[in-house]
């Protein structure tokens, strides 16, 4: 069998929450939520809960090895460095970015990287693309929406030119959505189960619809928590199209077509779930991931269903299409 190749998992230091704390008002906050653990909140609504296993790799490469899980390409959660001035927005990439390219030198048989970037500041995230990838990085890491912008945005497309260039897969990763508190996703901190799942839904929706990704035809997006709901809503996506002249103003394709060029991962907790997003997406096109060390990340959970596909699915979930994008 192929080994495992985990491609949505997180790593924190203390030194970047800390940044957040200091410099991420007034929008984010740090506070206590149910259970005892201070939780990242946006506009008063929680949506991220720092653990321990956040901040240590020791543990990291243990329960990797618990799981049965080879190679781990970490990258920041949200709200990633999207929150701060120029240079707190750099720093704050940069923290992270030593951080993990120091693990992939402790453990390089087990440690890869996604890169983060101050996004909204284009020079500067340039700069911090070149050299990260020096460092070592094999990805991008990106949120589902930049300070509220999308994706598809004119201000980043320098960006994605140069990520085009490199052929690098970019993670795009939900953060809280725009709006949060107007849908009252403090309550039952509904970010986690419904908000995160949006975001990234509108986002890739967006990318197919906007023609995205026919401008950058090198651009491997990795679209987090298998895809949000667009394996579900393909169907909708594509009537839309057929029938709405806006939703086909800017593609001659289908969005079928287009979700055959996205991958996902198979952080989804339902096999059938994970059986729809190898009948949408292909089978090339999904990778492990587990969502580690999230409250709801689950390594051997999500390589129990990656598991119970058919053998030549499996392996190539499993970690084979990984090693070909992350060219490992």
């Amino acid at each position: 069998m192929s080994p495992v190749i985990d491609v949505h998992t997180h790593m924190l230091t203390k030194e970047w929450l800390a940044l957040l704390e200091q410099h991420g008002g007034p929008h984010y906050s740090l506070k206590e939520v149910k259970g005892g653990l201070k939780a990242i909140h946006l506009d008063g609504a929680p949506f991220m809960t720092p653990v321990p296993n956040m901040f240590d790799w020791e543990a990291r490469i243990a329960n990797m090895d618990k799981a049965r899980v080879d190679i781990a390409v970490t990258s920041l959660t949200c709200p990633n460095a999207f929150w701060g001035s120029a240079e707190v927005s750099l720093k704050a990439a940069r923290v992270m970015n030593d951080d993990m390219a120091r693990a992939q030198k402790t453990w390089p048989d087990r440690i890869r990287w996604f890169a983060s970037l101050p996004w909204q500041h284009e020079k500067l995230a340039l700069q911090e693309l070149s050299r990260s990838c020096a460092a070592g990085a094999v990805g991008v890491m990106v949120l589902a929406n930049i300070g509220g912008k999308a994706l598809t945005d004119a201000t980043f497309a320098n960006i994605w030119k140069e990520i085009d260039r490199r052929a690098l897969p970019v993670l795009v990763h939900p953060t809280a959505p725009p709006g949060s508190r107007e849908l009252g996703l403090h309550e039952f901190q509904l970010t986690a189960p419904i908000g995160f799942t949006f975001d990234t839904s509108l986002a890739v929706a967006r990318c197919i619809y906007d023609g995205f990704l026919d401008r950058y035809p090198s651009l491997r997006l990795i679209a987090a928590h298998g895809g949000g709901a667009l394996p579900y809503l393909i169907g909708r996506l594509d009537i839309c199209w057929e029938n709405i002249p806006a939703a086909r103003a800017k593609t001659t394709e289908p969005p079928r077509n287009y979700m055959r060029r996205i991958y996902v991962d198979s952080v989804v907790f339902r096999q059938d779930v994970l059986d729809m997003c190898v009948s949408v997406c292909g089978a090339d096109n999904v990778l492990y991931g587990s969502d580690y060390p999230h409250t709801i990340g689950d390594m051997p959970g999500c390589l129990t269903r990656v598991d119970a596909l058919p053998a030549q699915t499996r392996d190539k979930v499993r970690g084979a299409n990984a090693q070909r994008i992350f060219r490992l």
